[in-house]
């Protein structure tokens, strides 16, 4: 009997919690997801939104791609708190940095990927997490990177360059009525990277809301293009349930002009 996919549906993998370790001795929390009977295809590494204003590892489209991916895409799914950042999983040493430390984040997750011997490396960025992938993604290990609603706030023209050179695919996905950068300026700024695909979506905001099924279909088109599109709406076989009330406050404009509180931590693992 098939049961529709809802926002809160956790399809069948393989789920453990995990620890990066920073060359500048922070600890940090995140989650692994893998396809439960077979290896993945592809891997994505994903950078949240703005911690300062509600961004963490379970904003709703990560969270979404964990529970989803694995089963319907064959994608490993790495997701995980920047420093100082909480969530239901736990906090992550330090305290958020402006951008600044937490390149010492980004290079803590592909280097986990990469002793863990994760296939085919995507780092997917989202707002804050896009600014992110641009200063200090272009790692040899990675194989492309996909911007979810780029503000380029932190990152500048400079930060460019290497992904230029690289050819490495970049996409960034756009939305129409985003609140920071729009396709139009989006186009402009980017064609400083030949390689550079910016997508508009149509109707979307920046948070994405109604418009995540999108978005993993747009991810899986670059990662893992066997997978028929669009992503299924229903499953045959198990389905779990998670508690998406802990985050009903945290679904806010990444660059919103008041915090809001984190969700009730559990301990970390």
């Amino acid at each position: 009997m098939s049961t529709p996919i809802r926002a809160s549906s956790i399809l069948p993998g393989r789920r453990e919690d995990i620890e990066l370790h920073t060359a500048d001795g922070l600890r940090l929390v995140g989650e692994l997801a893998r396809p439960l009977d077979r290896e993945p295809v592809g891997t994505l590494v994903c950078l949240h939104p703005l911690p300062t204003h509600g961004g963490m590892m379970d904003s709703h489209v990560f969270r979404k791609a964990a529970w989803r991916l694995p089963a319907l895409a064959d994608l490993a799914v790495l997701r995980f708190n920047t420093r100082g950042t909480s969530s239901v999983r736990g906090t992550s040493e330090g305290a958020f940095d402006n951008a600044v430390g937490e390149r010492f984040d980004v290079a803590a997750a592909i280097e986990y990927a990469e002793f863990a011997e994760l296939p085919n490396i995507w780092l997917v960025g989202w707002s804050f997490g896009t600014d992110l992938i641009l200063k200090y993604g272009c790692d040899p290990a990675v194989a492309g990177a996909i911007l979810l609603s780029p503000p380029l706030r932190y990152s500048t023209a400079d930060d460019l360059t290497p992904w230029a050179e690289s050819g490495r695919p970049l996409t960034a996905l756009v939305p129409e009525f985003d609140d920071y950068l729009r396709p139009a300026e989006a186009r402009e700024r980017f064609a400083a990277v030949p390689q550079a695909e910016v997508v508009g979506v149509p109707g979307a905001k920046h948070l994405w809301v109604g418009d995540a099924e999108t978005v993993l279909d747009e991810i899986v088109r670059r990662v893992n293009p066997a997978t028929p599109l669009p992503l299924p709406t229903t499953w045959d076989g198990p389905v779990e349930t998670g508690d998406v009330s802990a985050y009903a406050d945290r679904t806010v404009a990444s660059f919103a002009d008041t915090p809001v509180p984190g969700p009730q931590q559990r301990r970390a693992g």
